[in-house]
């Protein structure tokens, strides 16, 4: 059969749905809790004519399904990293692991709180690789950010054991990952921290949005304080230290706002139809592709069980290989991508050659006793495989003719590429 790409007829005749977990389940349930506060006048979550408390119902709900006892929303995913590398201390003089494969604000986040990030390799699962972490450890590092990328579960037992060696932090950034889990337990409640997004792309959205969640009251404190200029309103809610004067310090306002948190009360309760939802699209298309296809090669998962399901990882034998492939599928009317363009995110010139908005090269200035110096090639193995990874989107939206029809369509190009 044709590739569309040679003038063949296309797999599909129109895209697919788009993959926006959660803003394509908005419906009339975020419509009416965004009305309540809205009609009540009172969109700031401290104080107002008649506040509703939504953002407080999120955060509370948030907690409960998760099992933790702290849980605090914010203004962003990259906010939420922000802060909950605030909470740690971390700071002028300090370095953060961060995975070669993630998005900028993973390190962008350290860079905003004055450290420096560290790159890690990653292996086949596209996640940092547990056995790089000793290559890039000095005793300038003081945290680890471990990103589960597109819901695949990171080697938890891996990370938190390196780091209880080298007494180090872990940060989860969880932002593409809400809901995943790792044998069992929720990824963002392992690490010492975890930071979550509600941004448009996310598994649950209120365009933007985020959400720090951690069981320690040291660092809930501190991180309410970082993100409400050091301010904490309703400390004694939490039966915490209620002696302002002795904890405060100056922070940011990265406060979340009512409309957010109402959207997000009314998301939270979808999480579940929208895992179900992907997770069962996804096994359908995996277990369809192998049958058609037995040497596909797929990402690694460390608990498949685990993995939300939202985005396929097919490894493919180049990237040269790769490029047509995301050519021929595109014309195909199956929109599959490299993700972050196929490139570790050091490579993004803002990072590579260490710019900041201080004239005076700030933060990365710091007289460290390892300096940091970043290269090309310095992430072979993410070099290698960003380059050739392509992600199918699953989204919840998919219908057994789409889901048909995906299939059908990337083993016809498999077939007509020779792979």
């Amino acid at each position: 059969m044709e590739l569309a790409i040679n003038g063949g007829k296309p797999a599909r005749s129109k895209p697919l749905p788009p993959n926006y977990p959660g803003a394509v389940m908005m419906g009339k349930e975020e419509a009416e809790q965004a009305a309540q506060t809205i009609l009540a006048k009172s969109p700031f979550r401290y104080y107002g004519p008649d506040v509703q408390f939504a953002v407080r119902r999120f955060e509370e709900a948030m907690a409960k399904d998760l099992g933790v006892p702290y849980v605090l929303g914010v203004s962003s995913g990259t906010a939420a990293l922000i802060v909950a590398l605030k909470a740690l201390g971390i700071g002028y003089g300090d370095k953060v692991i961060v995975p070669a494969n993630t998005f900028i604000a993973t390190a962008g986040a350290v860079i905003c709180c004055n450290a420096v990030p560290v790159f890690c390799d990653v292996d086949e699962s596209l996640n940092l690789d547990p056995h790089d972490l000793a290559r890039v450890t000095d005793e300038e590092v003081k945290a680890i950010i471990a990103v589960p990328i597109l819901g695949n579960p990171c080697d938890m037992d891996a990370v938190m054991a390196f780091a209880q060696e080298r007494n180090l932090y872990v940060v989860e950034d969880v932002a593409q990952s809400c809901g995943a889990k790792y044998k069992g337990r929720y990824l963002g409640t392992i690490g010492h921290i975890g930071a979550f997004s509600f941004q448009v792309n996310k598994i649950l959205s209120a365009g933007e949005g985020g959400a720090v969640v951690t069981g320690s009251g040291e660092w809930f404190e501190r991180a309410v304080r970082y993100h409400d200029q050091g301010l904490f309103r309703d400390r004694e809610r939490y039966g915490l230290n209620p002696h302002e004067e002795t904890n405060a310090f100056v922070g940011q306002n990265y406060r979340m706002s009512e409309i957010t948190g109402a959207v997000l009360s009314a998301q939270w309760n979808k999480l579940d139809v929208i895992l179900a939802r992907m997770k069962n699209n996804y096994r359908t298309i995996r277990d369809g592709l192998t049958a058609q296809i037995p040497n596909i090669k797929f990402r690694e998962t460390v608990d498949e069980a685990g993995d939300i399901g939202s985005n396929l990882g097919m490894i493919l034998p180049s990237g040269e290989i790769a490029g047509k492939f995301v050519k021929a599928l595109q014309a195909e009317n199956i929109g599959v991508s490299l993700l972050y363009g196929g490139k570790p995110i050091y490579m993004v010139p803002q990072i590579l050659h260490q710019r900041t908005s201080d004239a005076g090269g700030f933060p990365f200035n710091y007289p460290f006793k390892r300096p940091v110096v970043y290269s090309e090639h310095m992430c072979p193995r993410a070099t290698d495989l960003m380059a050739r990874t392509v992600y199918l989107p699953v989204s919840p939206l998919l219908t057994e003719q789409d889901i048909h029809e995906m299939i059908e369509g990337v083993s016809k190009v498999y077939r007509g590429l020779g792979i």
